[in-house]
């Protein structure tokens, strides 16, 4: 194995949308940063079933719908 190729491991915070924080080991940003999720495994439709909805924080699902809404496939 080569030496010196292998990313840095350092421990992180990973804080999810409702508040929860969970410590890791990520090659993410230095040693303690914490990485805030939009989206994650707990409100995802992927992971929930589809029976939640994602949160339109920009506008942009209602803008899209406003734009492409009347068209019929």
């Amino acid at each position: 194995m080569k030496k010196d190729i292998h990313p840095d491991y350092h421990k992180i915070t990973v804080k999810m949308t409702n508040g929860d924080e969970l410590e890791m080991q990520s090659t993410y940003g230095s040693e303690g940063d914490v990485l805030q999720l939009d989206i994650d495994p707990t409100v995802h439709p992927a992971w929930t079933g589809g029976g939640t909805h994602l949160m339109d924080t920009g506008g942009r699902v209602s803008k899209f719908k406003k734009k492409f809404g009347d068209l019929k496939f």
